[in-house]
């Protein structure tokens, strides 16, 4: 690998950034110092960057269990981006695999891993998403049917694909999508006559999120988790 392009994986530089280091004598390899971007690094090459280790970021793979007034973008907003709660390195190359509103808690799923993001959430990959779902008005359980069914969405052509609706209290459901259009939770209660008033997302695919998380905590998934997807 050229050796300005191990120092921008390697760290939160720009190429550009990595290649004024270079010419200022900051980098050494195997402590030599080198100035020519185009060197080549190979395996087991020591690199350093103002006398500290660099190391290549492996795929990875987190959970973070959202709170409100956060967003799942890459870059502050409104509100501040979920990837501010995620104290690493270099999460310039990490992605939200699936989006949240603003005021939805619960599993965000983030990664490098851009195959495994689409499997996550492609409507074509059938991958659940598992919602608690707090709703204004008394739920029926005539409702089960409606959604297994489909639901007709304002202004859009045809019904959504079946989901699996779980009345467990007079206001509260779990609610399983195969999709993930916009506001389509809140939009699929709206078009039956209620309001969400409070939405949690559980789980995604095989993934179920952590109890061990508090709002705004997060942690590696692990390689069960991971093949889940």
């Amino acid at each position: 690998m050229r050796l300005d392009k191990f120092i921008t994986e390697a760290s939160e530089l720009s190429r550009s950034s990595a290649k004024k280091a270079l010419h200022r004598s900051d980098v050494t390899c195997d402590g030599v110092v080198v100035k020519d971007s185009g060197f080549k690094v190979e395996s087991g090459t020591r690199v350093c960057l103002e006398g500290r280790e660099l190391t290549l970021f492996g795929v990875r793979y987190l959970m973070l269990n959202k709170p409100v007034d956060t967003i799942c973008s890459t870059i502050d907003e409104m509100y501040p981006s979920v990837l501010s709660l995620v104290d690493i390195e270099k999460t310039s190359n990490l992605h939200i695999a699936g989006r949240l509103d603003a005021d939805t808690t619960g599993l965000v799923l983030i990664t490098s891993d851009g195959q495994w993001s689409h499997r996550a959430t492609s409507p074509k990959k059938d991958c659940g998403k598992r919602y608690l779902v707090e709703v204004a008005e008394p739920l029926d359980d005539s409702l089960i049917k409606v959604f297994a069914e489909g639901i007709a969405l304002r202004n859009e052509d045809g019904l959504t694909k079946p989901a699996k609706l779980e009345i467990i209290a007079s206001h509260s459901a779990r609610l399983t999508i195969t999709e993930g259009k916009y506001h389509q939770v809140k939009r699929m209660f709206a078009a039956t006559g209620n309001a969400v008033v409070k939405l949690h997302r559980e789980c995604v695919g095989g993934i179920e999120l952590d109890p061990a998380l508090g709002l705004g905590e997060w942690r590696y998934l692990t390689q069960a988790e991971i093949d889940a997807i």
